[in-house]
């Protein structure tokens, strides 16, 4: 095609030569799950079903049922969830249960010599033991809101339907943990092959082997959510407050920052803040029961399994993503301005972080926001790209930009499925004027889009077409 096309370009007859492309409908149908009790889920999809009394606001939610008719989930993505443990036989959850595949189930050997014994869904740190079943409830309805079984007619349905959940017990019976038993589950998980880290936990002490579990996991790839805590306080807390790690707040059901919970307290807040995600009266998966579905929690703790399982929608769309590129997609797409207007002002602010994340905005973020040239309107502009139009039968291109401060600049190309495919630039740069010659000769012919990204706020694009 790329020849026949040169072909009649080169007869001078022609104004132009492309092909007869085909297009697709814009629109894209919602997926609302036949959970039984979907309808209970305002964070997912909210009605306004709330009385007044409870604060419900329509849309005050995480447009979960337009993000499934993006992304439901992918079995080889392995999210890690460490807390008091899971009710292991719940229908909602039993067939979803990552199974170590180093290891022979009940043969008291260590299989995979990694000095657990028989660790086939993970393991009980708080007991040390193979057993991480649930006496506490906490964890329980944190695994479900992040990966109950969707679409299948029972219970609830969790923002990841296919993802292999693997279970670490961090905490005991009575809700709390040493951080030696965090930062072992942590290594635990990364060492098997997990993604995406959930910590609905924290503690007020800075540790430096909490750290340096948390580091590890960052630069092995693994994205780690950890929730603010529930103080009402700007005290920080960790790991949250450690820079390796997407810090969750929590909000209520018409998006005004959740203080007080149901039970009190109140979403912390601080500088380490990310984002926020809903977090009070949040029903879910009962530690005692297979059929109970009428307990329900609040605390940030039901907020960052929200942020936990979006993040693995985003490993699932495109498994490439680094725990960076996690962060800055989940912080550019959240709702900004939807809470309190004397917390939740433009921009990043303490309360709110980003703003409330948005799973729709997020899923579809690869495919829109590098379409054109956009300025984040959360940021004072830091940059100005030159706009060029590269010659399509020439594989190489000059891309121009001005830089008005000093920043870290990513320069990146993407292809039309929304995949990194090159790192071009990856620096810390001082204000000034830039030129960078791109190469594209072993690219396939197509569409790609040329990423300039300042300081993980503010994105630049160049749509290129190359015919080869």
């Amino acid at each position: 095609m790329a020849t026949l096309i040169r072909r009649y370009a080169d007869t001078g007859m022609f104004e132009y030569v492309e092909p007869d492309y085909t297009g697709y409908g814009a629109g894209m149908a919602a997926l609302s799950p036949n959970d039984a009790f979907f309808f209970r889920q305002w964070a997912l999809k909210n009605t306004g079903m709330f009385p007044s009394w409870q604060k419900g606001k329509p849309d005050a939610d995480i447009d979960m049922d337009e993000a499934w008719s993006v992304e439901t989930g992918d079995s080889s993505i392995i999210i890690s969830i460490l807390d008091t443990g899971v009710r292991l036989s719940h229908p909602e959850i039993e067939s979803r249960l990552w199974m170590n595949p180093d290891e022979i189930p009940s043969n008291g050997t260590d299989d995979d010599n990694n000095n657990y014994v028989d660790d086939i869904y993970g393991w009980d740190f708080a007991n040390s033991d193979n057993d991480p079943t649930d006496d506490h409830g906490h964890g329980t309805n944190v695994t479900g809101i992040l990966g109950a079984i969707g679409n299948n007619s029972i219970g609830y349905a969790g923002v990841d339907w296919h993802a292999r959940l693997m279970i670490h017990k961090i905490l005991n019976a009575d809700n709390w943990g040493y951080y030696s038993w965090w930062a072992s589950a942590i290594v635990y998980s990364v060492d098997k092959g997990a993604r995406v880290i959930n910590m609905s936990v924290g503690g007020e002490s800075f540790s430096q082997l909490l750290k340096d579990a948390v580091d590890y996991a960052y630069q092995n790839n693994v994205t780690i959510v950890v929730s603010m805590m529930n103080a009402n306080n700007d005290v920080p807390y960790y790991p949250a407050a450690y820079s390796n790690t997407i810090a969750v707040g929590a909000t209520d059901t018409d998006d005004t920052r959740a203080n007080p919970f149901f039970w009190g307290g109140g979403s912390n807040y601080g500088a380490h803040i990310d984002v926020v995600a809903p977090g009070n009266i949040i029903y879910g998966l009962n530690h005692e029961s297979d059929t109970d579905y009428d307990w329900y929690w609040g605390g940030t703790s039901q907020a960052a399994p929200h942020v936990a399982g979006l993040a693995s929608l985003l490993l699932a769309q495109d498994n490439s993503r680094t725990p960076d590129d996690i962060r800055a997609i989940i912080r550019n797409t959240a709702e900004d301005q939807v809470g309190d207007s004397l917390e939740d002002t433009p921009g990043w602010d303490p309360y709110y972080g980003y703003g409330r994340i948005n799973a729709y905005n997020a899923l579809t973020y690869a495919y829109t926001a590098i379409n054109e040239s956009e300025d984040l309107p959360s940021v004072a502009s830091i940059l100005t790209l030159q706009q060029n139009y590269p010659n399509p039968f020439n594989a190489s291109t000059t891309i121009q930009y001005t830089l008005y401060r000093s920043t870290r600049i990513l320069v990146s190309v993407y292809d039309v499925l929304g995949r990194r495919i090159r790192e071009i630039v990856n620096d810390y740069q001082s204000p000034g004027e830039y030129r960078i010659d791109f190469d594209a000769k072993d690219l396939s012919g197509g569409i790609y889009y040329l990423v300039v990204e300042a300081d993980k706020r503010e994105k630049h694009a160049i749509k290129m077409f190359f015919v080869k």
